[in-house]
């Protein structure tokens, strides 16, 4: 989900041998579009990386970069996995009950966004929290993934994926792991990301917990 999972890991979704050859050149595309932004971020910072910087570090026109990604917030924040989280969530057991099929898919996302790109995970995390631009085109981006979430949910659970319960619910988890990523970066990423995303969702499964003595 946005901004939960790292842009590029060994396991790219450009690599799905269900997608058809346009789409994988465009994942591609983003990727090395997404790529050439944060190393261009490591080397000189946020504020001073253009868009004609990245266009011409990633070998693509200003023009396709902005066809991919109508803002420069847009590429920190845009990921390929919604849709293969949402296959994680549809190919969990029908009798599975659904906080245990959310966890299971929300540590199989951590994973995924994990795995060989670490650090790209802290730098997108600590731009959410260092530049307003970030965070608050985040904020407008949740909504789309809270959309999905809630078609997910709707099918899992036969609930009316439009009605209030599950349009709250939706938005309790995708603000909540904003939330978590976050809070990770402000604690300089620390502890594991799995586990702060394990006490998010014990959250959002029991409420508040009881305040130690």
């Amino acid at each position: 989900m946005t901004s939960m999972t790292a842009p590029h890991t060994s396991f790219s979704p450009a690599d799905n041998p269900r997608l058809g050859l346009r789409e994988r050149k465009k994942i591609k595309t983003r990727e090395a579009i997404r790529e050439a932004m944060y190393a261009l971020v490591e080397e000189q910072g946020y504020e001073a990386t253009t868009i004609e910087q990245i266009a011409e570090r990633a070998e693509v026109s200003p023009s396709t970069v902005f066809r991919y990604f109508p803002t420069k917030e847009d590429i920190v924040l845009t990921d390929e996995y919604d849709p293969l989280i949402l296959e994680e969530l549809r190919a969990r057991p029908a009798d599975e009950p659904w906080p245990e099929s959310l966890r299971h898919v929300m540590h199989r996302a951590v994973a995924l966004g994990m795995k060989d790109a670490h650090s790209v995970s802290r730098l997108r995390t600590r731009l959410m929290v260092e530049v307003p631009a970030v965070r608050s085109r985040m904020m407008e981006s949740m909504s789309e993934t809270g959309r999905l979430l809630c078609q997910a949910i709707g099918e899992r659970t036969g609930r009316d994926p439009h009605s209030l319960e599950v349009r709250v619910y939706a938005m309790s988890i995708v603000g909540g792991l904003m939330e978590t990523s976050m809070y990770w970066a402000e604690q300089d990423h620390e502890p594991e990301f799995k586990d702060l995303v394990d006490r998010a969702l014990n959250v959002i499964e029991h409420g508040l917990p009881p305040e130690k003595p």
